[in-house]
């Protein structure tokens, strides 16, 4: 069997880079994109250590030829991306429309939406002539439900990658391609750092880890090719939290 082959953006660091880490422990050669060139081959060496297969293509998504570049390199270092685990995100702690421009705006978008089409737009042709495909976009609770505050660019952009995994298997299903809209809920990670008040170590014991995101990102990779999952919504259970 031809080893399996994801493209992961975000992975140096939280979820992109725990799902790196569980997907090359089931065997999967790992492309680890994102900007951060030091924290892409810091997981790039704890893979290869534990006998896995992974090359660090840094990587800005928003910019669509250095995606289809990347595409390129994965291609001809590691062999045709057969899985992509699009989990590159940003979001800023002046979020509300009181501090609202369109330049922050754009550029919450530009990495949570279209960093996503680009990544998809480079895997799926080849996805396209192997006739079959497997793309997770890591997307947010607030993608599935609105969330007060979550902040208007990045509702709003979280929401539109609902769609575009929709329109992905509307059109693609029958060429074998399934995607999945994978909408996490409070997760103890870096990315925390941008909200306007930063969770503490009470807040964050009640969260999911990274590790709970991996383990979502697994069951869809790994799901049968005749499966396709097309949402899926993990919240922490929050055990002893008291209600609003």
């Amino acid at each position: 069997m031809t080893q399996r082959v994801v493209w992961i953006t975000g992975s140096g660091s939280g979820m992109g880079r725990a799902s790196a880490l569980r997907l090359a422990a089931r065997g999967f050669a790992v492309a680890l994109s994102g900007r951060r060139i030091e924290a892409l081959e810091s997981a790039r060496d704890e893979i290869v250590a534990a006998g896995g297969s992974a090359i660090a293509v840094p990587l800005d998504v928003t910019d669509s030829d250095a995606v289809l570049a990347a595409h390129d390199t994965i291609v001809r270092e590691l062999g045709p991306v057969t899985d992509v685990v699009a989990s590159a995100g940003v979001n800023a702690p002046n979020r509300a429309w009181a501090d609202l421009t369109p330049e922050s705006f754009e550029a919450i978008v530009g990495t949570n939406l279209t960093g996503c089409l680009n990544l998809a737009h480079a895997a799926l042709p080849g996805m396209r002539e192997r006739g079959e495909g497997t793309v997770v976009f890591v997307s947010s609770f607030a993608g599935w439900r609105f969330g007060a505050m979550s902040g208007v660019a990045y509702g709003a952009s979280k929401t539109a990658v609902g769609n575009l995994a929709e329109s992905l298997n509307d059109e693609e299903n029958v060429n074998g391609i399934r995607a999945c809209h994978l909408c996490p809920g409070d997760v103890d990670s870096d990315f925390l750092a941008m909200r306007p008040n930063v969770p503490d170590a009470e807040a964050r014991s009640h969260m999911m880890t990274a590790d709970d995101v991996a383990d979502a990102v697994e069951f869809v990779a790994t799901s049968p090719p005749s499966v396709c999952i097309n949402e899926l919504v993990i919240t922490p259970v929050k055990k002893g939290v008291a209600r609003r």
